[in-house]
């Protein structure tokens, strides 16, 4: 191993370390959900008011879905003996991995989730601890035990609990395989009943997985199991029950010898077990899954080099078709949960299957393949399983499931109106940072230069770290060399990337250069020679300098000096785009529903109509470089009145719009309350928001436009990124001062994806 390798992952192992220990310790917590702010709230929440529902409870226990939180809570269960590829770890050194499961959960399906790490490895005893904690719970998620005992188990509690419970690790591979599996031999021309098979492993997910798919009409004649010891014939003795059901009556006993010929192999075992050449022995148009992770058991780049005709699976979100657990246990139990269904059974589990692997056939939307910067996803050899980041997974999986449980008897509480249900699991979507991790996910696929102004920071610095081990972007440090170098060595931040320090005797040439350029765009601006050799050594100067020349992709300045300050060089040097008179930022607010977005927020005090018009237009185009329709609300503080200068202003705005692009969805003079509701929208049906709420307000003044955002930035009630700049020809986005680490990575990563629209179009 290299000193570079081992000092990377050093540095990886204590960011992860670092990850978890922040204030607050772990990746969950519990927060109320009612109003508590008040004598009477308290008195409601707990005594006396709390005896009334309990007292409803005892009177019909299935009302417990209806006065507490049951119904959409998961308890995460393990006893820490089989945790990832760590093994047998105990029970408290589990929970890291439970909690990020529950992570998962919330994040992906609004399920809320309490981690429990028992610390038994008795299976009979570990039962009894689990059927006297299910009352707290609407379902179980069973993890990381080790087989045979989890078979066992499994078995055990789903024959004596009534609550939806599955063991992720069996069933969870298994369904999205058995999905990837359906499309990779459909697009391979065979079908399922005369494929011959080998699965690699014989662990709790092989034998789930081998089970699932001979439920899916594969002949278990036609499977060949394999373990560490071989084939599993009828020569081997000392098998457990799991693995004597899948005896073969063969002679094969090596690996090798059972690839000859066989159309699909499923690897859950080890990395590099299969060669190049095994792969050849293989019959036409193999089906290979390869879910060891993280090194599959043949490496992606080298199976489609020796067989172009191979239709791949990995476990790795780098390579296509990665068969990802969160494609399915998430929506599962939203679909189970939301229906009170007493188990998941066989019907729910295959219900997934074909719910995933349909979804792979329909047209990809535009934000799955923003997330994935590709100009186009079509159903085929790289493309035969949805991707994690794909939203509609949420609806299609959990609907399946819902309606499976309902048609097999199941469901305690069916539905009734299943548009209205895929509205409610629609307003759930947003309620988490999808947006950000789309952004990084396509920032990663062609991360780009990017220079960060104010090297000496140690929020530049870590976001730098950040960055560049993520694989967003290529960070480019500027700042004095020695003094940055000495706080990364404080830091204990070691990072490979350049650092350029613009009094540096290395960067004389670029200086000449940078001057040059300088005094040609300035020279009738009152700069002359002498001047612009004293500018271009200022990183104010020297940075936009380096954009126009294509020494960097793109520019983050302004961590420590205020915007108009930091953004007057970058004016001067960088020019706007074709058609825009004048630049204006716009910032992006998470909030834990939506994403929103504020424009002007940093530049235009007190824009015209005229301008107020061209920041809408501009703030149209971005928004949809997110792949998100913008809704624009022009605001004041009257709602189609036009009483005030102000609001005869923005009305003014709002004609040229309708006028110019009578196909932009933007209407007011409106108020912003007014046009984030859809009841108060109704009251105005002229209007070409409708009645579904504005996502993109457009301010009459610079002052309320930066006070609304920073009030919310203040109150840390939504996650702000930006200011992201509007109408300039390069790639340039100016910090607000004393950014967070996250608030540089989140406008790094908008750089990122700048420089990648500017490079396709």
């Amino acid at each position: 191993m290299s000193n570079k390798t081992h000092r990377d992952q050093e540095q990886f192992r204590q960011a992860a370390l670092d990850y978890h220990k922040t204030e607050p310790k772990g990746k969950i917590e519990v927060i109320p959900s009612k109003p508590h702010s008040s004598q009477r709230d308290l008195s409601l929440a707990y005594s006396p008011g709390v005896a009334e529902p309990c007292l409803e409870i005892e009177k019909d226990p299935k009302t417990v879905y209806e006065y507490t939180s049951k119904g959409n809570l998961v308890a995460v269960i393990s006893n820490g003996t089989a945790v990832l590829g760590l093994g047998d770890i105990g029970a408290e050194a589990s929970k890291p991995v439970m909690e990020g499961k529950g992570l998962l959960f919330k994040i992906f399906a609004d399920i809320n989730v309490f981690d429990i790490e028992i610390d038994e490895k008795d299976p009979d005893k570990f039962i009894e601890i689990v059927k006297g904690i299910a009352p707290t719970f609407g379902g179980i998620n069973l993890e990381d035990i080790k087989a045979p005992e989890a078979f066992y188990i499994e078995q055990r509690l789903k024959e004596e609990l009534n609550i939806p419970l599955m063991h992720d690790d069996q069933h969870g591979t298994a369904i999205i395989s058995a999905a990837a599996l359906i499309n990779a031999l459909e697009i391979s021309g065979k079908k399922i009943d005369e494929v011959k098979m080998v699965v690699n492993g014989a662990g709790a997910a092989a034998i789930a997985c081998a089970k699932l798919y001979i439920a899916l009409g594969l002949k278990k004649e036609n499977v060949l199991m394999c373990d560490s010891k071989g084939v599993i014939n009828h020569k081997r003795q000392n098998l457990t029950p799991e693995k004597i059901d899948f005896i073969a009556d063969t002679d094969i006993e090596t690996l090798e010898d059972a690839l000859k010929g066989a159309d699909v192999f499923v690897g859950l075992s080890k990395g590099n077990v299969m060669s190049a050449e095994m792969l050849q022995s293989m019959a036409e148009n193999p089906v290979v899954f390869a879910l060891a992770n993280p090194t599959p058991e043949i490496d992606y780049n080298l199976a489609v080099s020796v067989r172009e005709d191979v239709l791949m699976a990995t476990g790795r979100s780098d390579f296509p078709n990665q068969v990802n657990n969160v494609l399915g246990f998430p929506y599962i139990f939203r679909g189970a949960l939301d229906v009170q269904a007493s188990g998941i059974n066989e019907e729910m589990k295959l219900a997934a299957v074909h719910a995933i692997a349909d979804l792979a056939k329909e047209a990809v939307p535009e934000m799955v393949k923003l997330a994935y910067n590709v100009k186009n996803l079509n159903f085929g050899r790289e493309y035969f399983i949805p991707k994690p980041f794909d939203n509609r997974l949420l609806t299609k999986v959990s609907i399946a499931v819902a309606k499976a449980a309902i048609e097999s008897g199941i469901a305690g509480k069916p539905i009734l109106d299943f548009e209205a249900y895929e509205n409610q699991l629609l307003d759930r979507m947003g309620r988490d940072e999808k947006l950000i991790r789309m952004m990084q996910n396509r920032a990663r696929s062609n991360p780009k230069r990017v220079v960060l102004g104010n090297a000496e920071e140690y929020n530049v610095l870590k976001a730098a770290q950040i960055l560049y081990e993520e694989g967003i972007a290529h960070p480019i440090l500027l700042g004095e060399k020695k003094y940055v170098k000495e706080q990364m060595e404080k830091f204990d931040i070691h990072l490979d990337v350049p650092i350029v320090d613009p009094a540096d005797d290395d960067q004389e040439e670029n200086r000449r250069k940078y001057r040059k350029t300088l005094w040609e765009l300035r020279n009738r601006k009152g700069v002359n020679e002498y001047i612009a050799k004293r500018l271009v050594r200022q990183r104010d100067y020297f940075a936009p300098l380096m954009l126009k020349h294509g020494d960097t992709d793109a520019l983050i300045v302004g961590y420590s000096k205020n915007y108009r300050t930091v953004l007057k060089p970058v004016l001067e040097i960088i020019e706007k785009e074709k058609g825009v008179d004048r630049v204006a930022a716009m910032m992006m607010i998470l909030s834990d529903k939506k994403p929103y977005f504020f424009a002007d927020t940093s530049i235009n005090q007190n824009p015209t109509s005229e301008e107020m018009a061209n920041i809408a237009r501009m703030a149209e185009l971005t928004v949809k470089t997110f792949a998100i329709e913008p809704r624009i609300a022009m605001l004041a503080y009257e709602n189609f009145s036009s009483n005030a200068e102000v609001s005869k202003k923005v009305a003014k705005a709002v004609e040229i719009l309708h006028q110019k692009y009578p196909n932009m969805i933007v209407d007011g003079e409106i108020q912003p309350d007014f046009a984030m509701s859809a009841d108060h929208l109704q009251d105005y049906p002229f209007s070409k928001l409708g009645d579904v709420p504005a996502n993109t307000f457009i301010f009459p003044s610079l002052e309320s436009a930066n006070l609304s955002y920073k009030i919310i930035r203040g109150m840390k009630v939504a996650q702000v990124v930006g200011p992201i700049l509007m109408g300039l020809s390069h790639p340039v986005h100016v910090l607000q001062m004393r950014s967070s680490v996250d608030e540089i990575v989140n406008l790094a990563t908008v750089a990122v994806l700048d420089a990648q629209r500017r490079e396709n179009d």
